[in-house]
């Protein structure tokens, strides 16, 4: 129900636009959010939004990083910017919340199949 796109390799400093491309009844009634995972570390909280204008985000991402709904369309989209070797990993589009600051994996109910990012040095 939830469907990423847009991964890719980029170099450092590069930009990637991922989207989340998510079914009506989940994307109108839930948080819809970013994490990632690493290669060998834990999935870890990027980014969330509610409504259109509400966002919250891991300070390592402030100011880079932009996440923003169409709701025409059902999507969600992360703009990243400015990426660095460290973030590379497989990105996964989250839903399920209904606060905007649920930071942990076990507060999402619905996951998508992620999306492999990768970061050149």
């Amino acid at each position: 129900q939830l469907v990423e796109s847009g991964g890719g390799l980029v170099q450092t400093g590069g930009s990637l636009r991922l989207s989340c491309a998510a079914s009506g009844r989940i994307f109108n009634n839930y948080v819809m959010g970013w994490f990632r995972q690493a290669p060998g570390k834990e999935r870890e909280f990027v980014a969330t939004i509610r409504c259109i204008t509400t966002t919250y985000y891991a300070d390592s991402v402030k100011g880079r990083f932009t996440i923003s709904r169409d709701n025409v369309r059902s999507t969600v989209y992360l703009q990243m910017n400015s990426l660095k070797p460290e973030e590379t990993g497989v990105y996964y589009c989250a839903a399920g919340s209904k606060t905007l600051t649920t930071t942990s994996p076990s507060g999402y109910d619905y996951w998508g199949q992620g999306t492999q990012v990768t970061v050149s040095s």
